[in-house]
């Protein structure tokens, strides 16, 4: 770590002070002055608004080319190219009203193009979008996205599945850096919590030539809470009440941007009882507690920026199991899970006359225990993780942008606990890329190239022939990966997105290396030491079409995974539990999502959304485990105001259709269908010179009885959660 913050302090000596500025007025078509435009610099993160008259400045625009985004709610989004050829500019924009989505800028992607200019389909929605739809977690609100489902167990526990993959197929970032947590565990959440979280983005399908090995099935990528606008201090505090579990989730923020220098904190306190199923019924142990802690500090001028976070998560979980004395009502019992998460990362970009060099650098420390009893901890790993991602956008020649990088990880598993899932390992990545994008007219070509390796290195340990024996490996995993994108508007209204993408994943330490019983699962697991990377190419199919107040959209992939890597039982039994042991295959999966959106004129207040999604996957002829069943959502949803003391107002019906799952793995069973309704209510109110925002959830609302195919609790015949209503109250001083 000392050594990034000599980096740092480095790229500050090199900073000159000189300023570039622009400014303006921002109007509607009517030449009507516009207050409260959200104003963006792509290449550094400045943010500011328009005031009172429409007018706005910035005072720290980078050199060379810059896209600055205007964003305002009602408007279409515009986004302007400025050069810094002089030390002062004036831009004014006029925006064209109209009814659609905000198209944001993809930061996931190597080129940050807003959506309308991207090669690749990326869903985007916000925190605040997320909640409204009664989200309990993080993970909760993913689900709701086209393509995105979730393992769970209960109501704390959730690992996020983008068309059929999970676990360490789909990669995890968070702060610019990739989340490391032994995410090979059946039972290991995400431990990331919502606080301090602006929006998330999902690439579904390989994204290896961006990330590397892990991002086979996709990748969701976090975008940290932005700063404060110039000039500008905000403090938040927020309150939610859940009835389902008797929770609460308080939240307390604040962050200031006096001048270039900018900083925030954030921390959050969520506390859950056990959850209740529709017959009254408590489903015991699956009570949590998490705490949550989140810092910033970031720099700004014409030569550089530099963006420090610091992430804390603490989550004290239960586990739960058969024959557990119920006693206390939110301390979890035993056996429970207590998993401290720290991540640090640091951003840096330089900007040059007609280039600049980003650069991420990341450590994480994950430390986790499972606790049998009181002063009991039958395990405990601590993974310890240091990343790198350095990209070069080279000067732009007409149409041609190019972009070369490197990345790489440095890990080190370390165990302390009675048991071990996974030996003490060492793993090594190092990667290399190189990208173009060619744009021209309403076309765009993007093509990259890019080779990894992986170095894995564990130790000995135990007693050969005996549970819990680990032999020692040192292996070596390359890979060469490349992608092709093509998007283009065949129609003025009607877009087409053509994607074929390969993509790679190395064997996690728990495929290579397991020797014993696996309590999460009730097995006892055998690693193969010879499987070899999992390697996958993908077709995607997008076509999209917009009008001012009618849209669809309709996505069709095909993914196929050579070795693909999967447990399967011996018929052994050894000490009551069935042998499994790590196998490899091939493997298909294909599907599709489609979905409108209607909002009809005059009625522009009213909008309709509906959406289908499906995965088929398959391995030898029979079917894949943790595929979600068929889905079909719909949400009816009116915005409205009400005198001057309601505003941003909202009413939201979710209608959503669960099909049944009868296309299940060998050691599944099928899943009835059902129907869930859900409701939202809430906006922005005003009181005297106080306002605050206020929000009415009800998730399951008709109390039905269900369970979801990817619940691991379905197995003990437990169904998902019933009736729970949440409360929100967030004031913003």
């Amino acid at each position: 770590m000392k050594s990034f913050f000599n980096m740092a302090l480095l790229l500050f000596s090199m900073a000159s002070f000189s300023q570039y500025k622009i400014s303006g007025y921002v109007t509607d078509t009517n030449n009507q002055k516009l207050q409260g435009v959200a104003i963006h610099v792509e290449e550094n993160n400045i943010e500011t608004t328009t005031d009172d008259s429409g007018y706005y400045e910035i005072n720290a625009l980078p050199k060379g080319q810059n896209k600055i985004i205007f964003n305002y709610i009602g408007f279409e989004t515009k986004s302007e190219m400025v050069y810094t050829d002089k030390a002062i500019q004036v831009l004014n924009v006029q925006l064209v009203e109209k009814e659609q989505h905000l198209d944001e800028v993809i930061v996931s992607t190597l080129y940050n193009k807003i959506q309308s200019q991207n090669v690749m389909k990326v869903e985007h929605a916000s925190v605040n979008s997320l909640k409204q739809k009664g989200a309990t977690t993080l993970i909760d609100g993913l689900a709701t996205l086209p393509g995105v489902a979730q393992i769970a167990t209960g109501n704390s526990i959730g690992k996020p599945v983008i068309r059929g993959l999970s676990g360490n197929r789909v990669l995890v970032y968070s702060q610019g850096i990739r989340m490391e947590n032994q995410q090979f565990g059946e039972e290991h959440g995400l431990g990331l919590n919502a606080s301090g979280i602006e929006s998330v983005e999902v690439i579904k399908g390989p994204a290896s030539l961006l990330y590397g090995s892990d991002a086979i099935g996709g990748v969701i990528y976090f975008n940290p809470e932005k700063y404060a606008s110039l000039h500008e201090k905000v403090t938040l505090l927020e309150q939610q009440y859940f009835t389902n579990t008797q929770g609460t989730a308080t939240t307390f923020g604040f962050k200031a941007s006096p001048s270039n220098f900018k900083f925030l904190v954030k921390g959050n306190y969520t506390s859950h009882a056990d959850y209740k199923v529709p017959n009254g019924d408590r489903i015991i142990n699956t009570r949590f507690i998490e705490k949550d802690f989140k810092a910033g500090i970031g720099f700004a001028n014409s030569k550089l920026a530099t963006d420090f976070r610091y992430n804390y998560n603490n989550l004290n979980l239960g586990l739960p199991e058969e024959d557990i004395e119920n006693s206390g009502f939110r301390n979890p019992l035993f056996p429970k899970q207590e998993v401290d998460n720290h991540v640090l990362s640091l951003n840096q970009k330089l900007y040059f006359k007609n280039s600049k060099i980003e650069a991420d650098f990341g450590y994480s420390l994950n430390n986790r225990k499972e606790l049998e009893a009181l002063n009991e901890i039958a395990l405990s790993m601590k993974l310890q993780t240091a990343s790198y991602n350095l990209k070069y956008y080279m000067p732009k020649m007409g149409k041609w942008e190019a972009i070369i990088g490197t990345q790489g990880i440095h890990q080190i598993n370390t165990n302390f606990g009675e048991e071990l899932l996974i030996p003490n390992a060492e793993v090594n990545d190092f990667g290399v890329y190189a990208t173009t994008n060619f744009a021209w007219k309403t076309n765009v070509l993007q093509a990259g190239l890019r080779f990894d390796n992986r170095n894995v290195n564990t130790t000995t340990h135990g007693i050969v022939g005996e549970e819990g024996y680990f032999e020692g490996i040192n292996k070596q995993f390359t890979s060469f990966n490349a992608s092709l994108g093509y998007k283009t508007n065949v129609l003025e209204s009607i877009t087409t997105r053509i994607n074929i993408a390969s993509g790679f994943r190395a064997p996690n330490l728990s495929e290579l290396t397991s020797n014993g019983v696996h309590e999460g699962s009730n097995r006892y697991e055998i690693g193969n030491a010879t499987l070899k990377n999992e390697q996958n190419i993908q077709f995607d199919l997008n076509l999209e079409y917009k009008s001012e107040h009618f849209e669809w959209f309709a996505n069709g992939f095909y993914n196929h995974i050579n070795n693909y890597i999967y447990i399967a039982p011996t018929g052994a039994v050894i000490d009551g539990n069935n042998v499994y042991n790590y196998v490899q295959n091939n493997a298909q999966l294909y599907g599709s999502e489609v979905g409108i959106h209607f909002h009809p004129h005059p009625y522009d207040w009213l909008h309709f959304t509906s959406s289908f999604e499906n995965v088929i996957a398959k391995q030898d002829g029979s079917n894949l485990p943790l595929i979600p069943a068929n889905q079909w959502k719909n949400n009816i949803k009116a915005e409205f105001e009400y005198g001057n003391w309601f505003k941003e107002g909202f009413a939201s019906m979710f209608l959503n259709y669960t099909f049944k799952q009868n296309n299940f793995g060998e050691f599944e069973t099928k899943t009835n269908d059902y129907f869930l309704v859900n409701f939202a209510l809430g906006g922005k109110v005003a009181y005297r010179k106080t306002n605050f925002n206020l929000s009415v959830n009800a998730n399951n609302m008709l109390n039905k009885t269900y369970v979801n195919h990817l619940s691991r609790l379905k197995a003990e015949g437990i169904n998902n959660m019933g009736r729970n209503i949440i409360l929100s109250l967030s004031f913003a001083l």
